[in-house]
């Protein structure tokens, strides 16, 4: 018997939530960087806490600045992209999951 109709039991009919056997782990995360006047910028990091190191050393603390800083661009050689941190308007994080085909 469920007592509070609003809870999880009550959504799951008593019953207990499945996880699965099979967690997936993100094998890199694209944050898209929406900036000032319309454009677009799309960046790839291996880890979440990449991401997180840059975002919080990088461009927090100069968020009001109009001074240029460098966004790591790791998987494609020779290319390097500076932005203004106040002209960021926001930020979305997505993970990508691959398979091992996809790698091939």
């Amino acid at each position: 018997m469920v007592d509070n109709p609003g809870s999880e039991d009550a959504v799951m009919g008593g019953r207990e939530k499945s996880k699965s056997r099979y967690a997936r782990t993100p094998t890199e995360y694209a944050v898209h960087l929406m900036i000032e006047g319309g454009h677009r910028e799309e960046v790839r990091f291996a880890t979440i806490q990449e991401f997180q190191k840059w975002y919080s050393g990088e461009l927090v603390p100069k968020s009001s600045s109009d001074d240029f800083i460098s966004v790591p661009i790791k998987n494609i050689q020779g290319e390097y992209m500076v932005i203004r941190p106040s002209r960021v308007i926001a930020i979305r994080v997505e993970p990508i999951f691959s398979s091992s085909v996809d790698r091939f």
